[in-house]
């Protein structure tokens, strides 16, 4: 039972209106059924994965990552290219007080799975200009991250086409 002392009337009233939580802990609100089928890779088939979002601002760039790290688990050569202020994403640096330590939960989270991505067969290239725009040194990258020209962005996009990847492109600015 939630305390009431130090409440107004009507913030008690507020609270009791409805009983919170509703549904107990475990409870199902959503269905789950899966549309599609659990497609695997075919022969050679390619998964890549451009990524324009900056760490932590958003879910774009972790969820990126697990995606890809997914796709090479169904048996597609997956790869992730991060650009612009998605370099920030490739950083070892990150921590507080000192590099890895997490000052919150899930600090690392990208880190853990970038570490995972590469130790799994994953590449994963940054993009220098990227790095530079935010003040980020090349000898900072994880280890195993291939840094990359400015200018390969747009080569590594057309070879992974040429390949006949799966393009997946997540962009935040």
């Amino acid at each position: 039972m939630t305390t009431t002392v130090g409440l107004t009337e009507t913030e008690k009233q507020s609270l009791e209106e409805i009983a919170h939580p509703s549904l107990p802990e475990g409870s199902s609100i959503y269905g789950g059924t899966k549309v599609f089928p659990d497609y695997q890779a075919e022969n050679g088939e390619t998964y890549f994965t451009l990524v324009h979002g900056i760490a932590h601002e958003s879910s774009v760039s972790f969820v990126a990552i697990l995606q890809a790290t997914r796709a090479q688990r169904k048996g597609f050569e997956s790869a992730i290219y991060f650009y612009g202020p998605g370099s920030l994403n490739c950083l070892a640096t990150r921590g507080f007080p000192t590099t890895g330590n997490s000052a919150f939960p899930g600090e690392h989270n990208i880190n853990s799975s970038l570490k995972t991505f590469i130790d799994e067969g994953g590449k994963v290239y940054c993009c220098r200009f990227g790095l530079s725009l935010h003040g980020a040194r090349e000898e900072d990258l994880i280890e195993g991250v291939i840094p990359t020209h400015p200018l390969d962005v747009q080569d590594a996009l057309i070879h992974y086409a040429r390949k006949g990847a799966i393009i997946n492109s997540t962009y935040m600015f």
